[in-house]
């Protein structure tokens, strides 16, 4: 099993969109998916057609009260697996204060179910609080979304500030996984110009995939579908299937180094 966390302490930039559908993606080939969703919002929970005032339990009862995960999964569309969050998130951060090894709640939470998934997706908040550091001290990867602005490239050096304290404090094997560009309008010179400094920067680190601007990905979401069930022919359709494939052939080449070495 292998923890992604989709992660960005700035809000706007697709983060819940593509947890939510990277994982449908996943799971459309036929991989085992739990999506996470670490955020009081609940978005990622709605997106994937669960009804989060329905919840008879959610993250919160797995962060705070060490319910187990397997006893809080909803069954999204698509065949998802969910771990759900509602407004009950909202005060996690002061239960957690006071909770032993509050950094590695989820952590400890998700080896009881190792054997059970091919790959958890964790929707993080847009914040670097405690939700935050529990996922990252559970991930395995990190996945870090953006747009092509002036200001996210700002956001990114404080997020990887962030990252690297987790690594030599808590989590010294995470590794950031790729960074993804989303709304990516290519006619804006300014897309260009910050596409090629996060070329420069991150090299093979950058994912080719790109997520378009796409109409039907902004609906999709007050459908309560990912956009493979929304819209499977459209071009936010076509960019998350690309996103998961180039994910898997990244994963398989990785496999074939380890083995080799």
């Amino acid at each position: 099993m292998k923890i992604f966390a989709i992660v960005n302490q700035k809000g706007g930039v697709g983060k819940t969109t593509t947890s939510v559908n990277l994982a449908a993606c996943l799971a459309a080939m036929h991989r085992r998916i739990l999506l996470i969703d670490l955020d009081a919002q609940g978005n990622a929970t709605m997106g994937c057609g669960v009804d989060k005032s329905q919840l008879h339990a959610t993250i919160f009862d797995v962060l705070v009260l060490g319910r187990p995960v397997n006893e809080v999964v909803a069954e999204g569309m698509g065949g998802l697996h969910v771990v759900g969050a509602n407004v009950d998130l909202t005060g996690a951060e002061i239960d957690l204060i006071d909770l032993d090894a509050r950094e590695y709640r989820l952590k400890t939470a998700l080896a009881e179910i190792n054997d059970q998934y091919d790959y958890v997706v964790i929707d993080c908040p847009p914040a670097l609080n405690l939700l935050t550091v529990n996922a990252l001290t559970a991930a395995d990867a990190l996945i870090i979304p953006m747009q092509c602005e002036y200001y996210a490239l700002e956001g990114l050096s404080a997020l990887v500030t962030t990252i690297q304290r987790v690594v030599s404090q808590l989590n010294p094997s995470l590794k950031i996984e790729g960074i993804i560009r989303t709304m990516f309008d290519p006619r804006n010179s300014l897309t260009k110009d910050v596409s090629l400094q996060l070329q420069s920067h991150f090299g093979d680190q950058l994912y080719r995939t790109v997520i378009p601007r796409n109409v039907r990905l902004a609906e999709a979401p007050s459908h309560g579908l990912p956009i493979i069930q929304y819209d499977a022919n459209s071009n936010g359709a076509k960019a998350y299937l690309a996103l998961a494939g180039e994910l898997l052939r990244r994963e398989s080449a990785n496999r074939v180094t380890d083995v080799t070495h």
